[in-house]
């Protein structure tokens, strides 16, 4: 089994690939190991000395081992109960342990189900981050959250986490679109507020408009219920986007948009927000979320997902949240950052 002195513990999704080859291209790879659960299929991994994919008996006997050995252990999302369990029974280990924050696993605390059995995961997954040692992400307010609602007291270590949070350049918009173009939401997520989104849209649309609708990410019933409402309400000017795209095919789609409005109510969506912003899109979020503070506290021209607006109006603005956003989200600054964590 390979041992190195950094084990990351990682649920496989879309970002977690990319970042194993940023860490093995930017830093000694002897250095870290890499324990994987989750489809391998879906998120394929290129296979290498420093990876290990989780599966079968005795598995938490093996993540334990590689624990106990390990100098620090990086905890990617904490989600599953079979590792915060380990982790309370174990809580010597949780000085040398840093939480990269996902949101949705921080957010549990106001959107979980409400019964016996969600209750008692609760319960252990708070005693595990009020004594967590170190706590991963970028966004300050969802360090204030975990403070508040766990009375977690472990370190902050500000860090852009993924390379699919940093700032990508987009193909820009051809000037012969003749259409105002509107994203709205992510995904397919009921978190996106779509039916929200679409009364608020309907007496400010006007011919020349189009709304582009992401859902191949995520419920695909709920995907279903909202392009079948997106086509009743917009009709031909509502585009739901149902399959997945390549990256470079969905970096097109957002050098196209105008205007995008993520009405979520919580930290989420944030590389298609970053991405919107550093190309000079105007974008609406709500200004009750952790992503607003930091926005602003950067000097980042946002709107509010409260009062909105469609028009083709520029604002000069922009330029300086390309020049704020491509400086901030950049490859540079987050090798910088894990630079400082790896020491």
């Amino acid at each position: 089994m390979p041992h190195g002195e950094i084990l990351h513990i990682c649920l496989l999704d879309k970002f977690i690939p990319p970042f194993i080859e940023f860490i093995n291209n930017n830093f000694e790879y002897e250095r870290h190991t890499f324990h994987l659960s989750g489809d391998i299929y879906k998120y394929p991994v290129t296979k290498g000395a420093n990876i290990i994919l989780f599966t079968g008996t005795g598995r938490l006997f093996k993540l334990l081992h590689a624990m106990y050995r390990a100098k620090r252990i990086i905890l990617h999302g904490l989600f599953d109960p079979k590792i915060f369990e380990l982790l309370a029974l174990q809580p010597w280990l949780l000085k040398k342990c840093y939480w990269v924050m996902w949101g949705g696993d921080l957010y549990h605390y106001e959107f979980r189900e409400r019964n016996k059995h969600e209750d008692r995961h609760e319960r252990i997954r708070a005693f595990v981050i009020k004594r967590i040692g170190h706590l991963v992400t970028y966004i300050k307010g969802d360090y204030e959250l975990a403070q508040k609602w766990y009375g977690a007291t472990g370190v902050y270590h500000e860090c852009l986490m993924y390379p699919s949070n940093l700032y990508k350049e987009a193909p820009t918009r051809s000037e012969s679109d003749p259409y105002l173009n509107v994203l709205v939401g992510n995904s397919a997520d009921p978190s996106n507020n779509h039916l929200k989104v679409f009364d608020s849209l309907k007496p400010l649309m006007h011919e020349g408009v189009r709304i582009y609708c992401p859902l191949s990410y995520g419920d695909s019933d709920y995907a279903a219920e909202i392009a079948s409402k997106g086509k009743h309400l917009f009709g031909e000017q509502f585009i739901a986007l149902l399959d997945f795209l390549p990256i470079e095919k969905y970096l097109e789609l957002l050098g196209k948009i105008d205007i995008a409005i993520f009405a979520h109510e919580r930290q989420q969506g944030m590389g298609n927000t970053i991405t919107l912003l550093g190309n000079g899109k105007k974008v609406f979020i709500r200004n009750d979320i952790t992503p607003w503070q930091l926005f602003t506290s950067l000097g980042v021209c946002i709107f509010d997902a409260n009062k909105i607006e469609i028009s083709r109006e520029k604002f000069s603005s922009f330029t300086n949240n390309t020049k704020v956003i491509s400086e901030y989200f950049s490859t540079a600054n987050l090798v910088k950052q894990y630079n400082n964590l790896f020491q």
